[in-house]
């Protein structure tokens, strides 16, 4: 069997090592206030877009968004604050930050509705430069598998989030047609996976502690071969999950119906491997280990380039915190943050001096 292969059976070590790290990691604090300052600096640029682009110009952005767009900043304000505490409640449904995912969603499919570019929710084109500068900001705070801890309906056709971990490891997971997200980089040591508690439950049964469970094959001991009387083995069933206390545990895929041409949806009974704890003492735990780069990035990055060489566009993001200058309009400088969207200039336009917005080339100063 390929190592390829076996990543993806939940049966091998490594595969399950590297589910229970992605897991923990997409349920992170960390990663979730990364979410939120994205969809900050998202936010200020589309208010920006609405405020300044000429309407002679073909994209125009709706400004009807802007309500649900800083109703969703707010909502990832409440639901860290939450979180902040160890309270995950937050992920259910109707709660903050489920309520901010789906919001969020709707914002990135619906960003552009024009024909030549849109239809029913699908986006069928590359965009236009400028619109693509504000879905790269949207992009920035998105992260393959991030809908792991929302709540799953227990409504017949609905499953578990995870049903298989390739969905998590298989690096084509992360690629989409007009974009790609970032393949985490896994540390040099990957923590063993819990044996596994006490607590069993089965599918729509409620889970009574947050945390990370297995989906298990339970075979009883029998009397005469007939009434189970007690537990002889368990096995793995499926992908990990993380399942939030409180919501119903989910039913799993069970397989293929030829016949009917569709997946089987089946319960199963999901075993606690992991309970999460984390930040309800108030601590704050060193998550750094979830956003490292990898060393072929590190090793292919040109030494720090010198200041005459980094030059961005306005609506690309800032790649150092400095004073910034734009090229060919004297006077126009600005201090901008790492992170933070590059502004467009109001100067006045060569000939008539009439004032207009300008794209421009900013090129770094100074560095801060």
């Amino acid at each position: 069997m390929s190592d390829t292969v076996k990543l993806y059976d939940m049966r091998d070590d490594e595969g399950r090592r590297r589910v229970f790290w992605l897991l923990k990691r997409l349920t992170s604090y960390s990663l979730w206030q990364r979410k939120r300052d994205a969809w900050e600096s998202f936010s200020t640029a589309y208010e920006n877009a609405v405020k300044t682009w000429p309407k002679s110009q073909p994209e125009q952005m709706d400004a009807d968004k802007l309500p649900r767009i800083f109703e969703t900043l707010s909502l990832y304000n409440r639901g860290l604050d939450e979180l902040r505490k160890g309270h995950r409640f937050v992920w259910r449904s109707g709660e903050p930050l489920q309520v901010a995912m789906d919001n969020s969603g709707t914002i990135m499919s619906f960003l552009y509705p024009h024909p030549d570019y849109w239809e029913r929710g699908t986006q069928l084109a590359p965009y236009p430069d400028k619109v693509e500068a504000l879905q790269r900001l949207l992009l920035a705070g998105k992260y393959e598998g991030d809908y792991a801890p929302i709540e799953v309906p227990f409504v017949p056709h609905a499953t578990a989030r995870h049903s298989s971990p390739g969905s998590l490891l298989n690096p084509e997971a992360y690629t989409y047609q007009f974009y790609e997200l970032p393949y985490p980089v896994f540390p040099d040591v990957l923590p063993a996976v819990p044996a596994g508690a006490d607590i069993i439950i089965s599918s729509g049964q409620r889970v009574p502690v947050d945390g990370i469970w297995e989906p298990v094959k339970i075979e009883r001991e029998k009397v005469l071969g007939i009434v189970p009387v007690g537990v002889k083995s368990i096995e793995n069933n499926g992908c990990f999950n993380y399942l939030v206390v409180d919501t119903k545990a989910p039913n799993i895929i069970g397989g293929w119906n030829e016949a009917a041409s569709k997946a089987e949806r089946t319960g199963t009974h999901w075993r606690l491997l992991w309970e999460d704890t984390r930040y309800k003492n108030g601590t704050s735990p060193d998550e750094s280990e979830y956003f490292l780069e990898s060393k072929q990035t590190i090793q292919d990055a040109p030494r720090e380039a010198a200041i005459d060489d980094l030059e961005v566009r306005t609506g690309d993001v800032c790649p150092v915190t400095g004073t910034w200058e734009a090229k060919d309009f004297e006077n126009h400088r600005i201090e901008a943050s790492k992170g933070k969207v590059m502004p467009d200039v109001l100067a006045s336009a060569p000939g008539s001096g009439e004032r207009r917005v300008h794209w421009v080339t900013w090129r770094l100063v100074r560095r801060a």
